[in-house]
């Protein structure tokens, strides 16, 4: 309780005390001043011709009190609870796969060891979301360095495409499928190896005229970590045909520590297909995502088909270095785009387990080509894909 002084004209005198209803009134020159909890009320006893009933008026503000907190308190979760911010998975979060379905959020990420799945309705449960581990092997020749898994619906069933090598190197690493049910979180079982030479990061492409197409980082033929594709099987476990590679790392932006090309996704907008891919090596930090985009009409297995962004779509920025190996996914309703995709806070950038999952949506450019915009500081708020 809080002293107080009460002045009414030059010369004070004490204020007379008694009880009204279990409380402490002060009475002094026709006023009332209730003490409760170091809050001074007053009340002029001039137009009051009885004695309120202080039980009831302190019960009622109580209630008040009560339900305002209570209203604020339920407004203020709803609106955490329809956003996010970054980062969703930290450590851990390399490669990530990002995909809805079915009222669920499904994320995959490089775990070295095995496959797992963790699912949430929102993007900021993913943080703390269900998680399941889904596959893992002691073959000898794909036990290790799991890399890049991703989640692909095609025909009536779910498929996993990700990498495995042996334990010893990373030079063994090759692409291999699972295979699942009608959903993410069905039982899985492996599938095939699909690559019989290097490759990695592999995804799938559609294209309504020529089929689907397995896109992934190898070296086939070529002196640096390229992109290729090879026909993909009808039965989604196989490949057919050549490998051929559809381009090279030879631009400046692709060039820093050494050539690279990797992780490839693709993205569907305004009627237009593109591989979005990481560019340099991941130990700078000028490992970024840039693009190629297809003509719409040439064989897609052609690199005359294809053209190169002009540099880097999404780079370091806000304390992110090595932004890239991302994927793309819908909102629930269809109407927005959103990129799920990786960064350390390793300014030298890094290839490691320091690199943590980030997620935010893609904006469009006014002649329809995508935007990215930059990698958004952890302190920025970004609202629940639209539902």
């Amino acid at each position: 309780m809080r002293m107080v002084t009460f002045r009414r004209g030059s010369s004070p005198s004490a204020p007379k005390a008694r009880r009204c209803n279990g409380w402490a009134v002060l009475e002094k020159h026709g006023e009332r001043y209730i003490r409760e909890g170091g809050i001074d009320r007053c009340i002029n006893r001039s137009s009051q011709h009885r004695e309120p009933n202080w039980t009831e008026l302190d019960r009622t503000t109580t209630m008040v009190r009560i339900i305002s907190s209570l209203i604020k308190t339920i407004v203020s979760f709803g609106a955490l609870a329809s956003a996010f911010t970054n980062p969703i998975l930290n450590p851990g979060g390399s490669d990530p796969s990002l995909t809805y379905s079915g009222g669920y959020y499904y994320l995959l990420t490089t775990t070295w060891t095995d496959v797992q799945i963790t699912r949430a309705t929102s993007i900021e449960g993913l943080k703390d979301g269900e998680n399941k581990v889904v596959y893992s092997t002691e073959d000898a020749s794909r036990c290790c360095n799991n890399w890049a898994p991703e989640l692909h619906y095609l025909g009536d069933k779910w498929y996993i495409y990700y990498t495995a090598g042996n334990a010893d190197n990373v030079d063994g690493q090759m692409s291999h499928v699972l295979v699942g049910g009608s959903t993410p979180w069905d039982s899985w079982s492996y599938g095939a190896q699909l690559t019989t030479e290097w490759g990695i990061d592999a995804t799938v492409v559609r294209f309504n005229e020529y089929g689907n197409f397995l896109v992934f980082s190898c070296f086939h033929g070529v002196t640096y970590q390229s992109l290729c594709m090879q026909k993909l099987g009808d039965d989604f476990i196989s490949v057919t045909g050549d490998i051929t590679v559809i381009s090279e790392p030879t631009e400046d932006f692709e060039i820093h520590g050494t050539p690279v090309q990797e992780g490839p996704a693709a993205l569907y907008t305004n009627g237009q297909t593109r591989i979005v891919y990481s560019a340099s090596y991941c130990w700078t930090q000028y490992y970024c995502l840039a693009s190629l985009t297809w003509d719409g009409t040439t064989n897609p297995t052609q690199a005359s088909a294809w053209t190169k962004s002009d540099g880097c779509l999404l780079d370091s920025g806000n304390g992110h270095y090595g932004t890239g190996h991302n994927t793309f996914f819908q909102s629930p309703d269809g109407t927005e785009v959103w990129a799920a995709f990786h960064a350390t806070s390793n300014s030298e950038g890094a290839c490691d387990d320091s690199r943590y999952t980030m997620v935010q949506p893609v904006g469009s450019n006014s002649d329809g080509t995508p935007n990215f915009g930059e990698a958004a500081p952890w302190t920025q708020v970004f609202k629940e894909p639209s539902a």
